[in-house]
């Protein structure tokens, strides 16, 4: 990938950030990306990556908040890439800034100019870990004498520095699964699938070198272990930079070198059909002046396993007042802004069942379409399941090496949440 340069504009077009890297462009050319992207009154047709034949130019955009973060190309480059690492800008300014908005950009440009230089060389992608550039590029750079890169720039593990210690060394393994569901007022299931992240978190000396093994039925297979483990079909996996893709490539290996601190070690998705782990049964009765409503919830967990923090939305008529109910568990909160009763439950055990029946009043009479057709919006559902992977996703081992030899404890955690989580009434 070449970048010929890098802009930042605000939301009306002006320039805030000019980087040209390669000399093969003008300072002007930002005309041609507010004529395609920011004028344009439909925006259903924009696209993040377009070209102005014309002119042989190649834009690639990332919007954040009121900021138009923008790489311009004159050679045919990985447009992926660019895009991937127009991202990675954004997510190291907000590791220094917090707030990346417009006033932000204008307060630091110092600071910003520095991190371009150091994060792209002539258009090449250089250094893109913020833990590394913060090490030498600080608010109070102006102020410093000129600083020594640290190791992990020129090291080929540029995403740790040499030299860490700590005084208890332990590895923390958070492995999160979102469950998006869709189910139909019949009952049967619309969409089911399963997206998940291995979070890590590294509190480890030196330069440790971990291997990871999974119950994936890939990796079973290489290990020839299949028949006695159940194993899941792991999908779109994405994984982090430490990760040694020709090692996964050729034995289904997982082993890295981690970052100091946390990250995301890798995502996938599933796609599979999955039982609802919180049922919810609602009944709603318009009726002239009042609209009733009787809602069940029922868990349908394996035994032991408990949902925390369970809260159901519940769509309300526009123009309802005066709610009154009674929950056999939980609390009720009417919301009006968002014309939605919250019904919030703090623990729902497997297997139970909890009641919640009321009703609205409705100061209006007769037919409304409008009115009608607000309850037909589907139910949301959230919650947390710890200690559970409803894909059935399980870490055969975690192993630490490191050539001082010291010991590593490992932990493993299992989280499962509720993600998009729909059940339709009608």
């Amino acid at each position: 990938m070449v970048a010929s340069a890098i802009f930042i504009l605000d939301s009306k077009g002006k320039t805030l950030i000019s980087r040209i890297f390669r000399g093969d462009v003008d300072a002007d050319i930002t005309g041609d990306f507010c004529a395609r992207v920011i004028d344009v009154d439909d925006e259903s047709g924009l696209r993040p990556v377009f070209r102005v034949d014309s002119k042989q130019r190649t834009y690639a955009y990332v919007k954040h908040s009121n900021l138009y973060v923008v790489g311009v190309t004159m050679r045919n480059s990985n447009a992926a890439m660019l895009l991937e690492f127009l991202n990675k800008l954004v997510e190291v300014f907000k590791e220094y800034f917090k707030e990346v908005q417009e006033e932000s950009i204008r307060d630091n440009f110092v600071i910003i100019y520095e991190l371009l230089d150091e994060m792209m060389d002539f258009g090449y992608p250089q250094v893109s870990e913020s833990k590394v550039l913060q090490q030498y590029i600080t608010q109070d750079y102006h102020v410093l004498e000129v600083p020594r890169p640290p190791v992990a720039v020129t090291n080929a593990v540029s995403w740790r520095s040499e030299g860490i210690r700590h005084s208890r060394n332990e590895v923390f393994l958070d492995v999160i699964e979102k469950v998006n569901i869709v189910i139909s007022g019949n009952g049967s299931t619309l969409r089911s699938e399963i997206l998940g992240s291995l979070m890590v978190k590294s509190v480890l000396s030196g330069m440790p070198d971990l291997k990871l093994g999974l119950n994936d039925r890939l990796q079973l297979s290489e290990a020839g272990t299949h028949r006695r483990e159940k194993a899941v079909d792991l999908e779109d996996i994405k994984f982090h930079q430490c990760v040694r893709l020709s090692k996964f490539e050729s034995d289904r290996t997982i082993s890295f070198i981690p970052p100091d601190g946390e990250f995301e070690l890798m995502s996938y998705r599933l796609n599979m059909q999955v039982r609802p782990l919180v049922w919810v049964d609602a009944v709603i009765e318009l009726k002239a002046t009042r609209v009733e409503y009787l809602v069940k919830v029922r868990s349908q967990l394996k035994p032991r396993c408990i949902a925390n923090n369970v809260q159901i939305r519940l769509p309300v008529q526009l123009d309802a007042d005066t709610p009154s109910f009674k929950c056999s568990s939980g609390k009720y909160k009417y919301v009006p802004a968002k014309d939605e009763l919250l019904w919030t439950i703090k623990q729902l055990k497997a297997g139970r069942e909890l009641v919640m029946r009321g009703r609205f009043n409705l100061p209006s009479i007769g037919e409304n379409v409008e009115r009608d057709n607000a309850t037909k919006r589907p139910i949301t559902v959230s919650f947390e399941v710890p200690y559970f992977a409803v894909s059935g996703l399980q870490v055969r081992f975690l192993k630490v090496m490191e050539k001082s030899g010291y010991r590593a404890l490992p932990w493993v955690r299992y989280i499962t949440q509720a993600g998009d989580y729909q059940i339709r009434i009608v």
